[in-house]
């Protein structure tokens, strides 16, 4: 069964963030959507970097199992980025929607960093894990820096 629910999960993905952007009835819903896609991805990905600053012990297949979720995450909130999703509860930034390609490249660089992550912890090597963490917790502040309100 442990095998087969990322597989599952996998598939879901694939349909739901295809057709996320579509499900939208207003603009409040993608904006939901892609905070708490955000959320649950930051909510993994700070397990993975309590063990990577030695706050927790290190577990490689906890961190594993948490990266691997993160990165699934990664993937989703994008879709929640449309027309109409720059006013109300976000601390989007209008940049997004003015500067768009530039929010899509850092937006695929910090998918990137974290899929690296995901790698890293499945190698049981705390030093490499260290370093991807680093190097994604680096693309998300970049984003943040340039496409987040305070």
């Amino acid at each position: 069964m442990k095998a087969i629910f990322p597989l599952i999960l996998a598939v879901g993905a694939l349909g739901a963030s295809s057709m996320a952007s579509a499900q939208f009835a207003k603009p409040e819903d993608a904006i939901k959507y892609r905070k708490n896609a955000l959320f649950v991805m930051q909510q993994h990905y700070a397990r993975v970097g309590a063990m990577a600053a030695g706050r927790v012990p290190f577990d490689a297949k906890v961190a594993a199992d948490n990266a691997a979720v993160a990165e699934f995450m990664a993937k989703l909130p994008w879709a929640g980025f449309g027309e109409g999703t720059d006013k109300g509860d976000t601390k989007a930034k209008p940049e997004i929607w003015k500067e768009q390609a530039k929010f899509k490249d850092k937006a695929e660089k910090m998918m990137a960093e974290m899929s690296k992550l995901a790698a890293a912890t499945k190698t049981g090597n705390l030093d490499s894990v260290k370093s991807a963490f680093q190097a994604t917790s680096g693309s998300c502040k970049s984003c943040h820096d340039d496409f987040r309100a305070q």
